[in-house]
C-alpha cells in the first residue's frame, strides 16, 4: 500500500508543479498537495516584476491537489498572517495523511500545521534557507534561537544543496535527520529535446542584429538591488570587447536606471519577462549566464539550473547559494566576489576568449545538471519517507 503523504505549498510554482506530477505517478507514495493561498489560483501580482503572473506553462495537472480557504483579510505569502486556513489540518486528516512535507513555515497555516502534526506523522521540511547573509550579532543570535524553536517541530529536512544543509546543522537538525533532495528544474523542457528552441533563438539573434558567431551574455530575472543587474551593466561597459553582445531579459525598477547606463551601445540589448514556454529561447540565444546578485536572501538562484540545462557557462557572485554546487570554476564557470565588479570583469574578459570555449564550459554545465533533476527529488522522497512512517 502506498504511502500518503501530505504536501503543504502557498501557491503554485513553476518549479515545484512539473516535480509533483513526476512524484504522483510513483509507485511507493500517494500525494495530494494542499495549496495554502487560495487567491493565487489563476493568477498573482508579482510586485518586483511589476505585473500580473500568469504563467504560460500548466501548473496544476497531473497530481492530486486542492486550494484550501485562506481567511487572511490581507492575503499572500508577505506576511505570517496572510496565509490563515482554519481547516487545513482537518482537511488534511480527513485524507489519511500518513507524513507531512511543509514547504515554507512563515506562515500562520503552515506552522499550525507543523504544530499539530508534530508527534502524530513524521514532519518533514524542503526550503532552501542558508548562512549567507549572516553577519553575526546580537539580532542574529535572536533569529538563530526562534528558528531552532521552530524547527523543534520538525523531525526531518530534504536539503537542496551544500548550503542549505549547513544552514540545518547550525540550527538543530543533526545528519541523520537530514536527506539530500537537489534545487531542480525540468532539465528535459529547457534541453530543447526537438531543436526547436535553438532555431528560434538563432531568428531572435538575427532580430536584435547578433551575428551567429558572436558570444552573448545573459542577465535573465528581476531588475532589483538583490539581483545587482547593474554591477553586469557596468562591467560590460567597461569590457567594451568586439563582437561581445549583453542581454538583459526582465523587468522590474531598476529598468530605467540601467536603459540610461546602455543608452547608445549596439551591444547592449533589453527584452521584457518572459514566460515559461518562451524562457528556453532566452538561455538558447546566449552563451553565458551571469547572476550578479549581492543579496540579502539569494537563497539559491534556479536561473542558474536553467541555464546549465540549456548547455551555457556560468558566471554567478559568492552570494548566490547554488554557487558552492553547481559552478565548478575553470570548467563550466566561475565565482566572483560579490559586487567585486573589476572581480566580475575579469572572468567576463576570459570565459569570453572565444565562442569554443564558451561551448565547452556549456558542455560542462550539462554533464554537471544531469544530477539535479526532479528524478532525483523524486527518488530521495521514494527512498527516505517509507523508512520514516512507522
Amino acid at each position: 500500500m502506498k504511502i500518503k503523504l501530505a504536501i503543504i505549498t502557498s501557491h503554485p510554482i513553476q518549479y515545484n508543479a512539473p516535480m509533483f506530477a513526476l512524484l504522483a505517478q510513483s509507485c511507493i507514495l500517494d500525494i495530494k498537495v494542499f495549496y495554502t493561498w487560495s487567491q493565487s489560483r489563476e493568477s498573482f501580482i508579482d510586485k518586483d516584476f511589476g505585473t500580473t503572473i500568469k504563467w504560460d506553462i500548466p501548473l496544476l495537472e497531473g497530481y492530486e491537489h486542492t486550494f484550501v480557504e485562506n481567511i487572511s483579510k490581507n492575503p499572500g505569502p508577505g506576511t505570517y498572517s496572510g496565509i490563515v486556513c482554519p481547516s487545513l489540518n482537518r482537511e488534511i486528516s480527513t485524507w489519511g495523511a500518513q507524513a507531512l512535507l511543509v514547504y515554507g513555515w512563515k506562515y500562520h497555516a503552515h506552522y499550525n500545521a507543523m504544530r499539530y502534526y508534530n508527534g502524530r506523522i513524521p514532519v518533514c521540511f524542503r526550503g532552501d534557507s542558508t548562512l549567507i547573509d549572516d553577519t553575526g550579532g546580537m539580532k542574529q543570535a535572536i533569529r538563530h534561537l526562534v528558528l531552532r524553536q521552530v524547527y523543534r517541530k520538525v523531525d526531518y529536512a530534504f536539503y537542496v544543496g551544500e548550503n542549505n544543509r549547513r544552514y540545518y546543522l547550525q540550527l538543530g537538525f543533526n545528519d541523520e535527520h537530514l536527506f539530500f533532495a537537489p534545487h531542480a528544474v525540468d532539465n528535459y523542457r529547457f534541453g530543447d529535446p526537438t531543436g526547436e528552441m535553438k532555431l528560434q533563438a538563432d531568428q531572435w539573434r538575427n532580430e536584435l542584429s547578433i551575428g551567429q558567431n558572436d558570444i552573448v551574455v545573459l542577465f535573465a530575472g528581476k531588475f532589483e538591488q538583490k539581483k545587482n543587474p547593474e554591477l553586469l551593466m557596468q562591467a560590460a561597459l567597461e569590457l567594451n570587447k568586439p563582437g561581445i553582445h549583453f542581454l538583459f531579459a526582465g523587468n522590474g525598477f531598476l529598468e530605467p536606471a540601467l536603459k540610461e547606463l546602455a543608452s547608445g551601445n549596439p551591444s547592449i540589448h533589453f527584452i521584457p519577462f518572459q514566460n515559461q514556454s518562451r524562457m528556453p529561447v532566452v538561455y538558447h540565444l546566449s552563451d553565458i549566464l551571469v547572476l550578479p546578485s549581492r543579496g540579502p536572501e539569494e537563497t539559491w538562484g534556479l536561473v542558474v539550473n536553467e541555464a546549465m540545462a540549456c548547455g551555457k557557462a556560468i558566471l554567478v557572485s559568492d552570494r548566490c547559494g547554488c554557487a558552492i554546487d553547481l559552478v565548478k570554476p575553470g570548467q563550466n564557470g566561475y565565482i566572483f566576489r560579490s559586487d567585486d565588479r573589476e572581480h566580475c570583469r575579469t572572468f567576463l574578459d576570459i570565459m569570453t576568449e572565444s565562442r569554443e570555449q564558451t561551448r565547452k564550459m556549456g558542455e560542462s554545465s550539462l554533464k554537471i545538471i544531469a544530477a539535479w533533476s526532479y528524478e532525483a527529488v523524486c527518488k530521495s522522497f521514494e527512498t527516505h519517507l517509507p523508512d520514516l512512517v512507522k
